[in-house]
């Protein structure tokens, strides 16, 4: 038997009265009263628990910003942009002034069916992170596929600002060569200015290492310009993690829109993705400020010219001779035949690199060519008689 019960039950059937029942139960007179009272008025059915709610909340939401809080979500979401609480207060701060905080935000959503729970994940404090200090300090470049109308193949390279996390470029290309790597990153050059480093993957348009040494046309010419080159550890993407993250929020916008029939469209939308990242979308991890307030908030890091010598590169490369009397080197992300005569068809040989000067030896340590590669040519012709 409930309290509420032991108290009617002693003053209506065995006639105590109120004051001596609120005594020996331990509660107030008032509220035996009130029983007594409900009981008189509804029966047992007055004894039951009923809600502590207040009949009025002077601040609760009104009803016309929930409403415009479920719009701004519904519309975000229809566009594949990030909906979450904190971005929705920043439209409404923009909007009016002033926002709910983003927790009242999210009860609201919850309440109306737009959260879905979701179990456990790993703690925040078990990431460890990097950022670096100031704008420019460190890019960040990857290049990710997507697909046309039509289902071509196609290629995104996206560049990042490793502080502010500012959209530097994102170019779309049939096949990301290494050529259009340092077009793209001279067009941001142009406009964000030079970094001081640049991380990459082991990808072949970033370095040439992992593939029987040489330089690729990026570590060249970032070379050139004293910007520091760094590669991640092969097979562990977390190390370009902002980048890689970057990939997933492009593609999650890039699937509510219509497909892009042609590569012109699909730069298009690009473009326009990139201002609104840039200027419109404040980022969680930077404070919920916009990329572009993030990037102008701060000195901007430089290449260090001073004391950076690029140092001269030296390799092996093993090769044989062909019918034609050649044989190849790849310098600059660009493939050049150097010419030794058709006599030595077959003869396998050692090219010993230095940038480049090149030396094109026999097995047996005979020389058979020494010469000064030129880059703007694909054959390197003997130029007269050996």
């Amino acid at each position: 038997m409930s309290l509420g019960r032991l108290v009617v039950t002693a003053v209506k059937v065995e006639g105590r009265s109120k004051s001596e029942v609120a005594r020996d139960y331990g509660v107030s007179r008032r509220w035996v009263h009130e029983l007594v009272r409900r009981f008189e008025a509804e029966g047992e059915a007055g004894l039951e628990p009923r809600s502590r709610r207040p009949k009025r909340s002077p601040h609760q939401t009104r009803a016309g910003l929930e409403d415009e809080i479920v719009e701004i979500r519904k519309h975000l979401a229809e566009e594949g942009l990030d909906a979450g609480a904190h971005t929705i207060a920043w439209h409404l701060e923009r909007r009016h002034g002033r926002a709910p905080v983003p927790s009242t935000i999210w009860r609201i959503l919850a309440r109306r069916g737009f959260i879905t729970p979701q179990p456990q994940k790993r703690p925040k404090s078990s990431f460890v992170r990097f950022q670096a200090d100031q704008p420019n300090e460190r890019w960040q470049a990857d290049t990710t596929h997507w697909h046309l109308h039509d289902g071509t193949g196609v290629e995104i390279l996206n560049i990042i600002d490793d502080h502010s996390r500012l959209l530097v470029a994102s170019d779309a290309y049939p096949t990301t060569k290494a050529a259009d790597v340092v077009r793209s990153f001279h067009g941001a050059f142009a406009t964000w200015g030079f970094p001081a480093s640049v991380l990459t993957d082991n990808g072949a348009v970033f370095t040439a290492v992992p593939r029987r040494g040489g330089r690729c046309a990026l570590e060249i010419e970032l070379g050139r310009l004293a910007i520091h080159l760094f590669h991640s550890t092969p097979y562990h993407p977390q190390t370009c993690g902002k980048v890689e993250r970057f990939h997933q929020t492009l593609k999650k916008w890039l699937r509510m829109q219509e497909p892009a029939a042609s590569l012109e469209e699909l730069q298009a939308k690009l473009d326009w993705f990139r201002r609104y990242y840039n200027t419109e979308r404040p980022h969680r991890a930077i404070g919920r400020r916009t990329p572009l307030e993030a990037f102008e908030a701060r000195p901007k890091a430089a290449p260090s010219a001073q004391g950076f010598v690029v140092p001269e590169h030296f390799r092996v490369r093993r090769d044989r001779v062909d019918k034609v009397g050649r044989v190849t080197l790849r310098y600059n992300s660009r493939l050049h035949h150097i010419g030794l005569g058709t006599r030595h068809t077959g003869t396998r040989v050692l090219l010993l690199v230095a940038d480049l000067d090149v030396r094109v030896l026999t097995e047996d340590g005979e020389l058979l060519r020494e010469l000064v590669l030129d880059p703007t040519r694909d054959y390197q012709g003997l130029g007269g008689r050996w």
